[in-house]
C-alpha cells in the first residue's frame, strides 16, 4: 500500500550534472499518471567547525539569480559515483582549501523528494587546517569566510542564508550535538 508502480520512462534531458526522465506510473487505485524526475549524484555537504566558528561558502546562484551563503557541498564530476567521505573531504578541499584532520558522518538528507532522487550525506569537519583550494571553473566567483555560530544563525533568520540542506545540515549538527553532550 502507498506505493506507486512505474510502467514506463523516458529520458527527456541529460547534461554532464544531470538527467530528467518521465516516468509512466499506475497509482495503487489503479489509475494511470506521470512523474518527472530530476536525476543527480548523491552529494556531500560538509560543516567546518573551529571552536565557535563555522566556515561558509558564497556564490552565484544561476537559477535563483543571486549570490548565496551555504556550507561547502557538491557532487562528483560528470555525475560519477564517490563515496560519500571521499567526495565530502574533496568538496571541502576544492571549494575552501581546508582539510580536516577528523570528518564525523552526522546523517542523510533528501534534496527535494517530490521531483528529485538526489540523496545527500552531511558531514562534520574538524581539527582543520588552511591550503590552498581547487575550484571548479562554475566555482570560480567563490568567496569563502567564517562566521562565529551566533552570527550564522543571525543570517538564517534575517534569510541571508537560505540553502535548505545548509540549514538541515545545522539540524543535524544541533541533534548530534545534543546526543553527544
Amino acid at each position: 500500500m502507498g506505493r506507486m508502480e512505474q510502467t514506463s520512462s523516458r529520458e527527456v534531458y541529460a547534461n554532464p550534472w544531470m538527467t530528467v526522465r518521465e516516468d509512466g506510473v499506475r497509482r495503487d487505485d489503479g489509475s494511470d499518471g506521470i512523474y518527472g524526475v530530476i536525476d543527480k549524484p548523491d552529494y556531500a555537504l560538509v560543516i567546518p567547525l573551529d571552536g565557535d566558528r563555522v566556515h561558509l561558502v558564497e556564490q552565484f546562484r544561476y537559477p535563483l539569480g543571486m549570490r548565496r551563503w551555504e556550507f561547502p557541498q557538491g557532487t562528483a564530476p560528470n555525475r560519477a559515483d564517490v563515496e560519500a567521505g571521499e567526495l565530502a573531504a574533496r568538496e571541502l578541499r576544492e571549494e575552501t582549501g581546508l582539510r580536516a584532520a577528523t570528518m564525523h558522518e552526522l546523517g542523510p538528507l533528501d534534496v527535494a523528494p517530490g521531483m528529485s532522487s538526489q540523496r545527500g550525506r552531511v558531514f562534520l569537519a574538524t581539527g582543520l587546517t588552511e591550503g590552498a583550494h581547487e575550484r571548479e571553473h562554475e566555482e570560480q566567483d567563490m568567496r569563502t569566510a567564517w562566521f562565529s555560530r551566533t552570527d550564522f544563525e543571525k543570517m538564517i533568520h534575517a534569510g541571508e542564508v537560505t540553502d535548505a540542506q545548509s540549514i538541515a545540515a545545522y539540524a543535524l549538527l544541533l541533534l548530534h550535538e545534543r546526543r553527544t553532550g
